[in-house]
């Protein structure tokens, strides 16, 4: 049988503030990406969604950011050195290591955030800090990279195990990389539209970009991001449209070579 992980954004609240519905999402994807301070989360936030996550058998990573709280980390971040940024990415993974460890938790992998992901897939000075820092922090954990670009090369050169990514609710350019969220049709918002182009991508092993480009991917993980409207229901579709199709949906950490 085909296997897949479903994974989202989660903890991107912060003291009381809120964002997504992670209670709900928890009992439908398989993997967690949890925001780590920088661009949202606390510890109390993060220690939360840690403690919910595993209450619903649902692996958890890191989710780094640049440092941008105010702009939500998709403001991007120009002149950042790599050295500097590999260590706020060791910082960020560490910490929620460390509350995962007291939880009786291991974190599976580490998947970057916003603008931070969107310039390293075609930087390949910053591409390589993101992976230097995973693999200093723990070796063993997966690199959720979008295939075809800078970080899957990075990962590879750092010998990281990969768990390649496709996205539920963004377009693709014609390079591969996400649409930027300024143009028009750059997210998707309409569940049932998302679900069929999943399953499309899965099936055929391909990516439709909007310029009607076809980039050969196998994908490992589907990613719906917990803050884009009605998430919760387009992640629901998702699932019962890829197990109605025979596909298993697991967290990837139980069956990723």
């Amino acid at each position: 049988m085909a296997v897949i992980d479903l994974n989202s954004d989660m903890g991107e609240g912060f003291g009381v503030y809120s964002l997504g519905d992670d209670e709900a999402m928890l009992g439908i994807v398989t993997s967690a990406n949890i925001a780590c301070g920088f661009h949202a989360g606390d510890p109390l936030v993060m220690a939360k969604t840690l403690a919910a996550a595993q209450a619903n058998g649902v692996g958890v990573g890191a989710h780094p950011s640049f440092l941008d709280l105010w702009g939500f980390g998709r403001r991007p971040i120009m002149g950042e050195r790599p050295e500097d940024v590999e260590k706020h990415l060791i910082y960020q993974i560490g910490a929620l290591q460390a509350l995962a460890h007291a939880n009786g938790q291991k974190l599976q992998h580490v998947k970057t955030h916003g603008s931070l992901g969107n310039l390293a897939n075609e930087d390949a000075s910053l591409a390589r800090a993101v992976a230097r820092a995973i693999r200093a922090v723990d070796p063993g954990l997966v690199f959720v990279v979008m295939p075809g670009l800078e970080m899957e090369r990075a990962g590879e050169a750092e010998n990281l195990r990969l768990a390649r990514e496709i996205y539920a609710d963004r377009a693709y350019a014609d390079n591969g990389n996400l649409v930027s969220r300024k143009l028009p049709g750059a997210v998707i918002h309409d569940a049932d539209d998302a679900a069929t182009r999943v399953l499309r991508m899965v099936e055929d092993g391909e990516i439709v970009t909007a310029g009607g480009g076809r980039l050969k991917v196998k994908a490992d993980t589907v990613c719906v991001h917990g803050d884009t409207h009605g998430a919760v229901e387009m992640a629901r579709h998702i699932r019962a449209r890829l197990e109605g199709a025979g596909i298993e949906v697991r967290p990837f950490g139980e069956w990723l070579a």
